[in-house]
């Protein structure tokens, strides 16, 4: 769900669509709006699971300071995606524990 219409701002402007791929799935996004916010829009709530207890976390503070949604992006773990912003053909992956590195970059 997305704000479409704003009460102060007016009817918000025809964003630019592209496409990522979370664990596998292709999905829609606003180039340059958060990551995080492109997943929870999606439908999708749990961006990593705990090293110790597997436990899942998603956002908790929405302004990159805590670790709760860091995710894989780009074969690069540890990413905040709360801060990170979208661009097409990212491909995005649930982190585990601590996350390894296994894109480009390894």
């Amino acid at each position: 769900m997305r704000v479409e219409e704003h009460p102060i701002l007016g009817e918000m402007k025809k964003p630019n669509v592209v496409e990522i791929e979370v664990d596998g799935e292709i999905i829609p996004a606003i180039e340059g709006e958060p990551i995080a916010a492109a997943l929870l829009a999606a439908g999708k709530s749990i961006f990593r699971y705990t090293r110790k207890r597997n436990e899942p976390r998603g956002v908790f503070c929405a302004i990159g300071r805590c670790t709760d949604c860091m995710m894989v992006v780009d074969g690069i773990p540890n990413v905040r995606t709360c801060v990170t912003p979208v661009r097409a053909g990212m491909k995005i992956q649930t982190q585990h524990g601590l996350g390894e590195f296994g894109g480009p970059l390894s």
